[in-house]
């Protein structure tokens, strides 16, 4: 096994166990479920858009750790960003695991780019993309405000 791999797993399995975004938010104005029933992922996310900027943002619901993992990851890149430059994130993530592109995540995203890891396993992607395709839906509501 090689040292990507440990580090894969090791930041998969940290963000499976965070509880710091799984919760509800206070004043949500937007919320969207997601499922993946090959798997059995099922998935809330809680959004508080303000100004066109996703001011908070949190999941709730179950998953396997790769699914759960990504959510978590996926609310610490996006909080506070403009809905134009969540969507620039959530563009370079599908890419990154899609079209096998190399990311360039802002600084402040955080551990992103240890989910290329999941591109080994084809069957888990929609797993690590469950989030992201949900807060896809939740970007076009706050952009219809």
């Amino acid at each position: 096994m090689s040292i990507e791999d440990d580090i894969y797993k090791e930041i998969i399995l940290e963000n499976y166990k965070s509880t710091r975004n799984k919760r509800e938010v206070d004043a949500e104005t937007h919320h969207a479920e997601g499922a993946n029933p090959s798997c059995g992922d099922d998935m809330e996310l809680h959004v508080r858009a303000e100004n066109g900027r996703i001011a908070d943002i949190a999941y709730q619901g179950m998953g396997c750790s790769i699914c759960c993992a990504s959510a978590n990851l996926l609310c610490d890149a996006v909080r506070g960003k403009s809905v134009g430059e969540a969507q620039a994130i959530v563009s370079q993530y599908r890419s990154m695991l899609l079209e096998d592109a190399e990311p360039e995540f802002p600084d402040e995203a955080g551990d992103l780019e240890a989910m290329q890891g999941v591109k080994k396993y084809p069957v888990r992607i929609k797993c690590a993309m469950l989030a992201w395709n949900t807060l896809e839906s939740i970007m076009r509501d706050i952009g219809a405000d």
